[in-house]
């Protein structure tokens, strides 16, 4: 993307997290990189190895090809794209450059890392799906909620859905012991020209 693109930005609250939101001219919807990574306890490197992997390569074209889950323009070699937005309330303090993610690259990155065993990141998914499942049950009987009750209900869940994680505690998560050995081989894998994530071939 042209990085000559003027995103705008405003902020929005996931529960007790406030992250920042950027709409592009054509209207569409992105989420920094860093961002998106922090949301779930990740470096702000955490987005970009996901985009680099071979995993990555291969959920996006079984997602493609199965559901559509992106434009039909999305491209195979996809790199993150750069927009400008102003800083602060006004355009004489400058611009900054952002690398951002469309929202359904954000979803697919935190439904991966739920899937690899990150606590936080399985408390975005379930928290924003239960949120939107709401808000359509919420249309279809005609019940109306302002923003301030949608997050004090995801703050609500999320704290719910933290007590009954730390009660699963070993029964749920990996223990240090089984992390660090776990990064190891992982490592290994990595330095043998080994993608440990990369899902199975067809053969």
């Amino acid at each position: 993307m042209n990085e000559s693109i003027k995103a705008t930005r405003a902020t929005i609250e996931i529960g007790t997290l406030s992250v920042d939101a950027f709409m592009l001219p054509d209207g569409s919807y992105r989420m920094s990189l860093s961002q998106a990574a922090e949301c779930i306890g990740k470096p702000a490197r955490g987005t970009f190895d996901f985009l680099q992997s071979k995993a990555f390569k291969r959920l996006l074209g079984e997602v493609q090809g199965t559901f559509g889950f992106l434009p039909s323009d999305f491209p195979d070699d996809y790199k993150s794209e750069n927009f400008t937005v102003e800083i602060g309330d006004g355009s004489s303090q400058g611009q900054t450059r952002i690398r951002g993610l469309p929202l359904e690259l954000v979803a697919l990155y935190w439904a991966w890392e739920s899937f690899r065993g990150n606590r936080l990141a399985l408390m975005m998914t379930v928290i924003l799906t239960s949120e939107s499942l709401e808000r359509r049950f919420d249309n279809a009987f005609g019940i109306t909620r302002t923003e301030q009750e949608r997050n004090a209900r995801l703050s609500q869940i999320n704290q719910q859905l933290e007590k009954a994680l730390a009660i699963l505690g070993e029964g749920f998560a990996l223990d240090d012991d089984v992390r660090r050995e776990r990064d190891y081989f992982e490592s290994v894998l990595k330095q043998n020209g080994i993608d440990p994530y990369s899902l199975p071939s067809d053969r």
